[in-house]
């Protein structure tokens, strides 16, 4: 499966973005998906991730209450709300593919197939 992120940009702080992941292929629904982020000088970190279905998610604490993900199975896309953003929030997002993962899975290694990235930069 290949993966395309789309929706980064600059913003300033408190302010909102939503980042797509589309997938090729058409077996998409049998997918986790998860979101990381790595900033510069920094390892790439969990953000959330959703398991197949979309019913099953998990956040990192840093952006819990703050992000949301979701995903169109019928689109090959998982969605990424991220609301009241903070600097901290700067970096590349990547998101990655588990084959029938359950959606809690953190630990990059875990995943099979990864995007190339979108820059999300917020100021204050």
């Amino acid at each position: 499966v290949q993966l395309v992120e789309s929706g980064g940009g600059a913003v300033q702080a408190g302010g909102s973005l939503r980042l797509s992941c589309t997938a090729s292929g058409r077996t998409f629904s049998s997918y986790a998906i998860g979101w990381f982020r790595q900033a510069p000088g920094k390892e790439r970190e969990f953000v959330a991730a959703v398991d197949w279905s979309g019913l099953k998610t998990s956040y990192s604490d840093s952006v819990k209450g703050r992000v949301t993900v979701s995903r169109d199975n019928a689109k090959n896309t998982v969605y990424l709300q991220m609301n009241i953003l903070e600097v901290e929030d700067t970096a590349v997002y990547f998101c990655a593919a588990e084959v029938w993962g359950g959606g809690k899975s953190v630990s990059p290694s875990v995943y099979q197939y990864w995007g190339q990235g979108t820059l999300v930069t917020v100021s204050s």
